[in-house]
């Protein structure tokens, strides 16, 4: 066999699983996917897009630089609109240094953060500690990157405290505490399970971090996803670890515009501590010279317009009335037995199956879901390769982002006769 030419990465990199589950739904006409984390297509803004586009592009003084390069770190009005939306989700009143633009980084995306920040933050062998289960395609970057991820339990409002101390404190006595650089949280309807971390959890994981710092011999950061934060449609906003007394040396707070205007944007955000804030500028630089200018100014227009907040409105009570009606299929569908989790937020519920019974790829559950034409994702998927414990396969999520009301119900009545001829 000829050697390859290949560096280590692109040899040990894998396709995400999540690409098969999208072309499965795109060759299967008949198929119902409650799979795929898609924003509802109906409520995608267009036409405020259009006349925002329009607007920009008619007059040279505008049209012209929009059409150009733009800065490595961002364009400065989005910038500002940015940092100052965050302090009015945040409530800070005046604004916080922890909120400061200057920390602020405009991104093709919060993937592209995600993917930059663990670029400049990790060597291979360095570990990432995650919730358990959590966003599966950040399990595919730090794979990519060769990475090493370990699990720490998660509840109903976030990541068991008690867990991640005995987690470190076994990293620590393995002698890998230097190996610690971050806990990543998506802390608001987390992506998969739907559940939002409390700020006394934010505060307590990171009080926690601060006492290992020492021995681990460098900064451990809180790096927080808030990709779903605009995505309520019951109870109230939990603050941000932004707020939390050190945040401003201690917490990475990522955001998004995709999810809440349209994913076609792809404008991302991140506001990190120094000196992480310049060495990933300085990565950025590599990528791409600057997030494509064009689909800056129009979120920039559109949070200046007011026609941002008008749109995150709307889609709020979308989602709400597409999680409710599948709130009901799974009450009437559903064995009684599979617990659920709900959500006030987000795309997702969470499911899990009475123990024994898989849901994985490999499962009997999953290829006869197939076979009935519905699709969810294994949460098998979801957990992290760690050694200290297997990983469940008796769950699954279920998205109600991109489906239609009559197909959410039934997609679920599938999914429910499916689980029926395997409980009860």
């Amino acid at each position: 066999m000829k050697p390859s030419a290949l560096s280590k990465l692109g040899r040990r990199i894998a396709l995400p699983r999540i690409s098969w589950l999208m072309q499965a739904a795109l060759s299967r006409p008949k198929l119902i996917s409650l799979a795929a984390g898609f924003t509802d297509n109906p409520t995608l803004p267009t036409e405020i897009s259009r006349k925002l586009l329009d607007g920009i592009l008619r007059a040279p003084e505008t049209g012209q630089p929009a059409m150009q390069y733009g800065i490595t770190t961002g364009e400065n009005n989005l910038r500002e609109l940015t940092a100052r939306h965050l302090q009015n989700l945040d409530r800070v009143r005046p604004a916080a240094p922890s909120h400061s633009p200057e920390r602020l980084m405009i991104t093709g995306g919060s993937q592209q953060l995600l993917y930059m920040t663990l670029e400049a933050l990790c060597d291979e062998g360095d570990i990432i500690l995650v919730e358990d289960p959590t966003y599966f395609v950040f399990l595919s970057i730090l794979q990519s990157r060769g990475i090493r991820a370990r699990g720490v339990e998660l509840e109903r409002d976030g990541i068991d405290l008690a867990h991640l101390e005995l987690v470190l404190q076994r990293l620590k006595k393995a002698g890998e505490l230097r190996r610690v650089k971050a806990l990543y949280l998506v802390t608001y309807f987390q992506n998969p399970t739907g559940a939002s971390t409390s700020f006394e959890k934010k505060a307590g994981a990171l009080k926690i971090l601060k006492q290992f710092e020492r021995a681990a011999g460098h900064p451990i950061y809180l790096l927080e996803d808030a990709a779903y934060r605009e995505l309520r449609f019951a109870g109230d906003d939990i603050r941000s670890a932004l707020m939390v007394p050190g945040a401003a040396r201690g917490v990475i707070y990522t955001g998004t515009y995709s999810k809440p205007f349209a994913p076609g944007a792809r404008i991302g955000f991140g506001i990190l501590p120094e000196p992480l804030f310049t060495a990933v500028q300085r990565v950025k630089g590599n990528h791409d010279f600057g997030t494509a200018n064009l689909l800056q100014q129009l979120l920039a227009r559109a949070l200046e317009m007011g026609l941002y907040d008008l749109h995150v409105a709307k889609i709020e009570k979308r989602y709400g009335q597409k999680a409710h009606v599948m709130k009901r299929a799974l009450v009437e569908f559903f064995p009684p037995s599979v617990e659920i989790w709900e959500s006030g937020g987000g795309l997702y519920f969470w499911a899990r199956l009475p123990g024994g019974i898989s849901a994985g790829m490999d499962s009997k559950v999953f290829r006869a879901a197939l076979k009935a034409d519905v699709l969810y994702v294994p949460g098998e998927l979801c957990y992290a390769d760690d050694p200290a414990r297997r990983k469940p396969a008796n769950e699954m999520r279920i998205s109600f982002g991109s489906a239609s009301e009559e197909n959410i119900r039934e997609g679920i009545k599938r999914l429910g006769n499916v689980l029926k001829k395997f409980i009860d």
